[in-house]
């Protein structure tokens, strides 16, 4: 069985730097890509940006372009995201995403999600 284990978030203040992590545990065959998906009070959810596990090449949705970074560590599984300079509408719940192979088939996977709190 497998699971995405978040962490990181909480409450910033604008202008202030955000890190998250997300690891993928369990019977794990390969990963395609990780990243992060966000959604706002009263709003769709949206891509934030992510990374192919092989390549390392990175997709950032424009919003954030320019703010953020994606890396991955193959070994542990796990990608990591930092986001600077953030603002107020960058509140929401943000929540880890891979497509990953769990030894017996592809599919679409989702942490429980991370509270993110932006003040001025």
């Amino acid at each position: 069985q497998v699971r995405l284990v978040e962490s990181g978030g909480g409450a910033v203040r604008t202008g202030e730097f955000l890190t998250l992590s997300c690891q993928a545990q369990g019977n794990i065959g390969s990963i395609n890509t990780m990243g992060w998906y966000r959604e706002a009070p009263g709003k769709r959810r949206e891509l934030v940006g992510n990374i192919d596990m092989k390549s390392g090449d990175t997709r950032v949705a424009d919003p954030v372009k320019g703010r953020l970074t994606i890396s991955r560590d193959n070994a542990k599984n796990t990608a990591f995201l930092r986001m600077n300079s953030l603002q107020p509408e960058d509140t929401a719940i943000y929540y880890c995403n891979s497509v990953l192979y769990d030894e017996t088939t592809w599919g679409h996977y989702w942490g429980p999600g991370t509270q993110v709190s932006v003040s001025s």
